[in-house]
């Protein structure tokens, strides 16, 4: 089945809004759902209205079903393990692992290892009893590797919609509760659509963590995902992810590839997009935590991605508690976390060392107080900063300390994997970071 541009470079749907339900408007101003009067525009200047003609609708929605299928396709026949991959964008080595984790993955059976495509090591800290939802699970093997972590008190899901892939982690789940000598499976894996989590019987604020390892590129919604993940879960929680995205926004050529689909490039949002679906769901604005260059190596695809330079990249969503945002603060870390006694690493910006007073914007003040890491810190208010919150939303706000945003921009700091850059004329809006 070849995908080509006639589904998704619709003409007349703007690329930088959301495909599947934005249409451009002229004139001041945008509608939301239902026509609703609603303030802004699409990242890429044009204005669109999200009331779609039942004809573009039509055709929008089928661009979704053929990009499921396609994806589907490759992953659960054309590709059979890692090997067959053509780029390296979903097997970007991660960075160093705790012991812990390192242990833990050598448990993992080894057909669930060689089935599994991700783009680093979602690792999120303090799992202990926690309930972890696993957005595009694979094989199972960042579940697995999760499931003796959050122990025999917490719980595991994964969801995936690829048959073959979901097979592969269920067969394997007798053997692993027996190799982490558990009494009883705290792990299950569900066939379905991580932009329709309720048609899977996931409920509403019933999850901790929502960890996504290289694959949310792969969905023709980015919004319906983030929305979906902000719905499960708890005041509070968090959606931890990995993924790839690109330095600016791609060719109608190369959104239309059906390999670079498969490959994870040609659903890579531009990064400046994130920040404006996190803020408009919901969420905290997004915390960068790390970021690896990707290199496409195949020659007939470079040429279709033309310039376009791509990073593989983690962020931590905050579900973050109204009564929470109280202003920046001064904050020290209580060292109580198994596995980072010393310190913990919240973000590319901010390490905590253990006994150690940090001011913190009201951002990050906010998510300490309403997260899990709560009991781990001791938080008082701070007058440093009081124009924080005048910052645009989700960039690198206040005066405290400069946070990174930009995944590019984090790849040319000292000691980064690779060099790299991000245009600022790319994409987004104007005035971040």
């Amino acid at each position: 089945m070849l995908i080509n541009g006639s589904f998704w470079g619709v003409p007349g749907i703007c690329q930088g809004a959301e495909p599947t339900n934005s249409v451009p408007r002229v004139g001041g101003g945008v509608s939301g759902p239902l026509g609703r009067p609603r303030r802004g525009a699409c990242h890429c200047g044009v204005r669109y209205q999200r009331h779609v003609p039942g004809a573009l609708l039509a055709v929008a929605a089928l661009a979704g079903e053929q990009i499921h299928r396609a994806v589907q396709d490759y992953y659960g026949q054309e590709l059979q393990r890692s090997e067959d991959l053509k780029t390296n964008a979903c097997v970007t080595p991660a960075g160093p692992l705790p012991r812990a984790a390192r242990e833990a993955l050598e448990r993992v059976h080894g057909e669930v290892v060689a089935r599994y495509y991700g783009c680093g090591l979602v690792l999120p800290e303090r799992l202990a009893s926690c309930r972890v939802l696993d957005l595009g699970s694979g094989s199972g093997r960042d579940c697995y590797l999760l499931s003796q972590l959050v122990g025999e008190e917490g719980h595991v899901t994964g969801i995936d919609m690829t048959q073959g892939q979901v097979e592969v982690a269920r067969k394997h789940i007798a053997y692993h509760m027996d190799k982490f000598g558990f009494r009883a499976p705290n792990v299950d894996f569900i066939q379905g659509y991580m932009e329709k989590l309720g048609d899977a019987g996931l409920a509403d604020e019933s999850y901790d963590i929502v960890i996504s390892n290289c694959v949310i590129n792969l969905s023709p919604d980015k919004g319906a995902v983030l929305r979906e993940a902000y719905r499960v879960l708890k005041p509070g929680g968090e959606m931890y992810f990995s993924d790839v995205y690109a330095s600016r926004r791609l060719s109608e050529a190369a959104r239309a590839h059906r390999v670079l689909w498969g490959e994870c490039l040609a659903g890579a949002l531009c990064w400046r997009e994130l920040y404006s679906i996190a803020q408009d769901v919901g969420f905290s604005p997004p915390r960068l935590v790390a970021a690896s260059p990707i290199t496409v190596g195949h020659e007939e695809l470079e040429s279709i991605v033309g310039d376009c330079r791509f990073v593989s990249a983690t962020f931590r969503l905050f579900k973050v508690l109204a009564e929470s945002r109280a202003g920046p603060g001064r904050v020290i870390y209580k060292g109580g976390i198994a596995g980072h006694e010393q310190e913990l690493v919240l973000d590319a910006s901010f390490t905590f060392k253990a006994g150690e007073a940090v001011d913190v914007d009201a951002d990050t003040a906010a998510i300490l107080r309403s997260s899990r890491f709560a009991e781990d810190f001791l938080i008082q208010a701070s007058g440093a900063d009081a124009n924080a919150d005048t910052a645009p939303p989700g960039c690198c706000r206040g005066r405290v300390k400069e946070r990174i945003c930009d995944p590019f921009q984090l790849l040319e700091q000292p000691g980064a994997p690779g060099p790299a850059c991000c245009p600022a004329s790319a994409c987004g809006p104007r005035g971040c970071c």
